[in-house]
């Protein structure tokens, strides 16, 4: 069970402003042979939690925006909300992109999508992400 929290703690913390990243520890997991299924799952829900952290920041926090401690740089923050008025909600399917990812899950919270259809579509954008590692693992 400390193998899945571990990743659990590690994907959710991947997903909000902090650095981290949980796909070696998954892949690492995966190899060690694990439980695929509860790997996807565990990690899934952990970083589809940890961007739920960035919605509330992006919903409650813009107004600290021009504070030093603020986690997104203005320009960061402009190319993922033109990103998002382009493609709307359905961006938050490329939330788990490592690039602009976490900013589009705060500009979300920014723009006040539905927070049940922020957690579906973010959600469903970054399972997909786990199971394609997990496949391209077992590919190799």
């Amino acid at each position: 069970m400390t193998a899945y929290l571990t990743l659990f703690g590690a994907a959710f913390l991947a997903a909000t402003i902090l650095p981290a990243y949980s796909e070696l520890l998954f892949l690492g997991l995966l190899r060690e042979g694990y439980n695929p299924w509860a790997l996807w799952l565990w990690a899934s829900v952990g970083n589809t939690l940890g961007s739920a952290v960035n919605w509330v920041l992006g919903r409650y926090l813009l107004a600290y925006q021009d504070r030093r401690w603020f986690p997104f740089r203005a320009e960061r923050l402009g190319a993922s909300q033109r990103w998002f008025q382009r493609y709307g909600v359905w961006s938050l399917l490329f939330a788990w992109l490592p690039i602009g990812g976490d900013a589009l899950t705060f500009i979300a919270g920014m723009m006040k999508v539905r927070f049940d259809l922020f957690i579906a579509l973010t959600f469903i954008g970054k399972s997909v992400r786990y199971a394609l590692l997990a496949g391209l693992l077992s590919l190799f």
